[in-house]
């Protein structure tokens, strides 16, 4: 049995099966982002004046800063690997998939000597407000990161074998997991100067 619009654009909407379904799980993430920015934005405001900018000095801002590179360099392989599958060019997608899933491991270990610091210094998600939302925002954040390398990993490695049978439809899958990709990096790019910088 075929599903239809795989491969081919819906006519009521314009976009293939997997697009929609990926705005549409991207619009509940927004729910879900923008309630945390919120609820970041009334527990600022709500604090003593100034407390979250003295909390907030015991964060790494350089090592924010490179996070910020690896993820913004590794929304722009994910973009080449789909253009290299565009251009029939499967070794250059290996290539720039590779990269992608290596940005977003050094990403990891970086938020992971962030966090350890953070321990070190005796600094928990209960040790203030401004550090219960900066571990659950950040937190949630990485866990996203995970989720997206386990599915660009399958689409690197196993996954990859559907290029030989459906090349029209893999390639479709890398553009519905690189949307995706390009959220979780946007979600960090807000993260970066709120948490921060702010």
């Amino acid at each position: 049995m075929n599903i239809p619009y795989t491969v081919e654009e819906r006519p009521d909407t314009g976009l293939y099966n997997a697009k929609l379904g990926i705005w549409l799980f991207l619009a509940s993430e927004v729910m879900l982002f923008g309630g945390l920015f919120s609820a970041y934005v009334f527990l600022r405001f709500g604090a003593p004046e100034g407390a979250f900018h003295e909390w907030g000095k015991e964060l790494n801002i350089p090592l924010a800063t490179i996070n910020t590179m690896i993820l913004i360099s590794s929304s722009v392989t994910m973009v080449m690997s789909w253009a290299s599958l565009k251009l029939k060019d499967f070794k250059k997608y290996k290539f720039y998939m590779g990269i992608t899933l290596l940005c977003a491991l050094g990403f990891l270990v970086i938020k992971y000597l962030e966090y350890t610091a953070k321990f070190d210094h005796h600094i928990y998600p209960s040790t203030n407000t401004f550090y219960a939302i900066y571990f659950t925002l950040t937190g949630l954040h990485g866990l996203h990161i995970i989720g997206g390398m386990v599915v660009l990993f399958y689409l690197w490695m196993p996954g990859s074998k559907m290029w030989h049978s459906k090349p029209e439809q893999f390639t479709n899958r890398i553009e519905t997991v690189g949307l995706y990709w390009h959220f979780v990096d946007l979600v960090w790019i807000f993260l970066f100067p709120i948490l921060y910088l702010l």
